[in-house]
C-alpha cells in the first residue's frame, strides 16, 4: 500500500502519518507526502513529493504507483488561492487517481463549514444527508466545493471514494486558545471585538473565559474533534469497503457547550467567565453513521477536550504555531 498525503504537515497529516508509522498493523505501508512548502520528518518509508498541488504535472508525478489516497490539503480564508488549492488541486488528484492503474481508495477530509456550521439553525441533529449550506466566504464555499466533486467522480467514474466531514479539529492546547480574549486566540469568534476593549483587558488579566449564547439566548453548542479521533476514523475507513460513495459525520458524541465549558473551568481552576451575545446558531453533528458503518467511537468528550487543553505543557522545541487561523 502506497498512501498519498496531501497537507502531510498539518495538525491531522502530522498525527495521521505518526500513527501509521507507529501501529504494526500500517507496517507494510508506504507514505508519499506531497508538499509545497514543510515537509515531514526522515524516515525510511516516507518519500516526498515537492510541488504546487495546483500544478497538474506535479499531482501526476506525485499520484504515480499509488494505491490510496488521503486529502487534507485545504486553505482557509484566503481568495487568491483558496480554488487553487481546493478546487483545482482536488480535480488534478481526482483526475490523476480515476485514470491510474494502481488507485484503489480515495478519502477527502471534508469540514461543516460545508453545512453552514453555526451559521444556520437546524431543527434537528445534523446528519449526513443535511444539503450543502455555505456561510459567508470563500472558505466555507470551497468545502462545499470539495464534497459536490468527489460525489460526482463517484458518480461519473464509479471510483471508491468516501468523504470523513469533520467540525473544528483540536490538538494540543488549542482548545484553550479558542478561549481567549487575546491576540494570541485561535479561530474564531475573535472574542476581544465582541466586548469593550476595557473589559477585554480585564478579561484577559482575569483569564475569564466567554460563555457564547446563541440566537435563543442560551449556551452555544458547537461541534469540535480531537485530532486523534479523527485520525482513529481515518484509519478505520482505509482500505474498508463499507466506506465507498459514503459521507461519514466524524464528530464529538456531543457538542462543546459553552454553559458546560464555563461551568468546569469555574469548578476547576476558578475561572470566570461573560456572558456573550451572538445571532449564532447552536448545532449538533450526528455520528451514529461513522458508528454503525465503521465501528468508531471517539474518545473525546467537552471534560476531556478541557482538562486536556489547560494541562497540556509545551515543550521547549514546541512553539505555539498556528498556520491557518482556524
Amino acid at each position: 500500500m502506497l498512501i498519498l498525503v496531501t497537507g502531510a504537515t498539518g495538525k491531522v497529516g502530522a498525527t495521521l502519518i505518526n500513527d501509521i508509522l507507529q501501529d504494526p498493523q500500517w507496517r507494510d505501508v508506504r507514505i508519499r507526502a506531497l508538499c509545497h512548502n514543510r515537509v515531514p520528518p526522515q524516515h525510511e518509508r516516507i518519500e516526498i513529493a515537492r510541488g504546487d498541488i495546483a500544478d497538474a504535472a506535479t499531482v501526476e508525478r506525485a499520484m504515480s504507483g499509488v494505491t490510496h489516497v488521503v486529502h487534507l490539503a485545504t486553505c482557509k480564508e484566503v481568495p487568491e488561492t483558496v480554488m487553487d488549492v481546493a478546487v483545482k488541486g482536488l480535480f488534478w488528484l481526482l483526475d490523476a487517481f480515476r485514470r491510474s492503474p494502481s488507485a484503489q481508495q480515495f478519502i477527502l477530509i471534508g469540514g461543516d463549514a460545508g453545512i453552514g456550521h453555526f451559521f444556520y439553525e437546524h431543527d434537528g441533529p445534523v446528519t449526513e444527508a443535511q444539503p450543502h449550506m455555505a456561510y459567508p466566504g470563500c472558505y466555507a464555499l470551497s468545502k462545499v466545493l470539495e464534497e459536490v466533486m468527489l460525489t460526482q467522480f463517484g458518480i461519473q467514474y464509479g471510483i471508491n471514494a468516501c468523504c470523513l466531514r469533520a467540525p473544528w479539529i483540536m490538538e494540543k492546547d488549542d482548545f484553550r486558545y479558542t478561549l481567549s480574549f487575546g491576540d494570541d486566540v485561535f479561530g474564531g469568534p475573535d472574542w476581544k471585538s465582541m466586548v469593550p476593549p476595557d473589559i477585554a483587558t480585564k478579561c484577559r488579566a482575569n483569564g475569564t473565559v466567554p460563555l457564547l449564547r446563541d440566537a435563543h439566548g442560551r449556551p452555544l453548542k458547537r461541534n469540535f474533534v480531537h485530532v486523534t479521533d479523527l485520525t482513529r476514523a481515518i484509519l478505520m475507513a482505509l482500505d474498508n469497503p463499507a466506506t465507498k460513495n459514503r459521507l461519514y459525520n466524524i464528530s464529538m458524541d456531543e457538542p462543546v457547550d459553552y454553559g458546560v465549558v464555563a461551568a468546569h473551568l469555574k469548578a476547576t481552576r476558578g475561572l470566570p467567565s461573560i456572558d456573550i451575545p451572538s445571532g449564532y446558531h447552536s448545532n449538533w453533528l450526528d455520528n451514529t453513521r461513522a458508528k454503525y458503518e465503521l465501528g468508531w467511537r471517539p474518545t473525546y468528550d467537552t471534560v476531556r477536550m478541557i482538562d486536556a487543553a489547560f494541562t497540556y505543557q509545551r515543550a521547549a522545541d514546541d512553539p505555539r504555531k498556528v498556520w491557518y487561523p482556524g
